[in-house]
């Protein structure tokens, strides 16, 4: 792959995991003031960015697997650093809004 191809598929985890970190956000937001059936809608909403990213990921991994050489690219260095931090935030959302429905 070269460098342009491996910075479009940067710029599309980017595009995914902040869509799913922007869902999640509003998903506590939603827990927090009660509304607990529209968090859950929107941390399964994040889920589908987060699996749309990680099919971004999954090809540039299958590619180098296959002997690709892949050209560096600091647009996918940022774009693995926004979905693995997405990744953490979505287990953190999942406890909290947990933790709102116990107790409301």
């Amino acid at each position: 792959m070269n460098r342009e191809e491996v910075q479009l598929l940067g710029f599309e985890i980017v595009a995914y995991a902040g869509d799913a970190r922007s869902k999640l956000l509003e998903a506590l937001t939603a827990a927090k003031n009660g509304e607990l059936d529209k968090a859950e809608q929107l941390a399964e909403e994040a889920n589908e960015c987060i699996a749309n990213a990680h099919k971004a990921q999954t090809s540039l991994l299958a590619k180098e697997a296959q002997g690709d050489d892949i050209a560096y690219s600091v647009t996918m260095m940022h774009g693995q650093d926004h979905l693995m931090t997405t990744l953490l935030l979505k287990d953190l959302i999942k406890h909290l809004i947990e933790l709102y429905r116990r107790g409301s």
